[in-house]
């Protein structure tokens, strides 16, 4: 059978195989614990699943308007403005199925073939994918550990070309946790201020899992903000993974862009999770406050077992739900006529032999790193913990 060329440039998310491999071994009695998705472990809060029971029984179930339900998109409006200090009015709005499609839209809407994107590392892992998807040609920009995993404005300069069209990141980021403050966001701005045909994505997904004070959006900076398109959905603040709701506010150029392409693609968002979206973001924010109080005594539960593993170099997460080690101390490391040599092949020893399902770094640019997600209970995070210093400590 021959398929699409396309296939051939893109390649599986590991997080996704990571997860499917854990099922796998689950479905055979073992007891797996699985830290490699992205997935708050909370449910949806009452008060929104009622709003979804409800527009049910008011019959909303007919196709929705290819950009959202305008009250949606004008909640929205009021979010970036009361939250954010974001002027989006409801026509810069375009609700999309996830975050993900969000971001494909807007990449569809401004690459062409071979032009360059900046990708600053670690990424999360679709960035890429769909950066090729879209004929782009992603450009890679390394920050490690000791520099909290974020690029500097020089070195996003630096990585400019006559080719470049667009530069993605996310604050906070996944897979690193880690959070661009306002003067590292201006001092990036500036640098994109002398390029005028350079656009921004800016991931903000985790906007509310934020340890470190108040969220900062590059949209904030008005001589650039018509070339930022900034993201954001409903599935990590309010638990709404499987509603699959995402929204941008851009310019109105790039809104009318993206809704002509989504308008081919799966025109309107899900009527019932738009539903229940305009009354997460109309309602009390308590639950969402109460889970990231949360997510910040796992992170520091995390963080704080870790200490008590050799070789694992962390940063301190400013927000998600992630830690991001640098691991390279295992390398070379063996068990019994086995090496391992990468952390892929770490994990994959971890998955076997302690049950625990982690993500390998080079899924998100960093080859020496594994991704923890701590959106789990306290008690499986700390058997996890317990579980990999002991298959490691047989490492020799």
């Amino acid at each position: 059978m021959k398929l699409a060329e396309r296939l051939n440039c893109i390649v599986e998310s590991k997080t996704l195989k990571m997860s499917k491999l854990s099922r796998e071994l689950s479905a055979k009695g073992f007891d797996v614990i699985n830290l490699s998705l992205g997935e708050p472990d909370f449910n949806t809060p009452e008060h929104i699943k009622e709003a979804a029971k409800k527009a049910l029984d008011d019959n909303f179930t007919v196709y929705t308007p290819v950009p959202g339900y305008l009250d949606l998109r004008e909640a929205i409006s009021n979010k970036f403005k009361r939250e954010n200090n974001l002027e989006y009015a409801s026509n810069q709005i375009v609700v999309s199925t996830g975050a993900k499609q969000s971001i494909i839209n807007a990449m569809l809407a401004i690459l062409n073939p071979g032009d360059e994107v900046i990708v600053p590392t670690p990424y999360w892992v679709s960035y890429s994918e769909m950066i090729k998807l879209a004929e782009g040609k992603p450009v890679f920009v390394n920050a490690k550990v000791d520099a909290d995993y974020k690029v500097t404005a020089a070195q996003i300069e630096n990585a400019i070309t006559s080719k470049t069209k667009l530069i993605i990141f996310s604050s906070p980021c996944n897979p690193t946790g880690s959070v661009f403050s306002k003067d590292e966001l201006y001092a990036i701005a500036k640098v994109l201020e002398k390029h005028a045909d350079i656009y921004i994505i800016s991931d903000e997904i985790y906007e509310h899992i934020n340890f470190v004070g108040k969220h900062e959006s590059i949209a904030q900076f008005e001589f650039i903000k018509d070339r930022v398109i900034t993201v954001n959905g409903m599935s990590k603040a309010f638990a709404m993974t499987g509603w699959r709701i995402g929204y941008i506010g851009a310019s109105k150029e790039i809104a009318e862009a993206c809704e002509k392409l989504q308008g081919q693609f799966t025109s309107g968002t899900n009527s019932i999770a738009q539903r229940a979206a305009l009354c997460a973001l109309t309602s009390d924010m308590t639950p969402t406050y109460e889970m990231a109080k949360a997510f910040k005594r796992r992170r520091d539960l995390v963080l704080d077992l870790m200490k008590d593993i050799p070789g694992f170099k962390t940063n301190l997460p400013g927000g998600a739900f992630y830690v991001f080690p640098d691991v390279s101390f295992y390398f070379g490391k063996t068990f019994g006529t086995n090496t391992i040599n990468s952390s892929e092949d770490l994990c994959m020893y971890l998955l076997n032999s302690a049950f625990v399902a982690l993500v390998a770094g080079d899924a998100f640019g960093a080859p020496e790193c594994i991704r923890f997600s701590y959106a789990t209970s306290d008690d499986k995070l700390v058997e996890a913990l317990k579980r990999i210093k002991e298959a490691l400590s047989k490492l020799k």
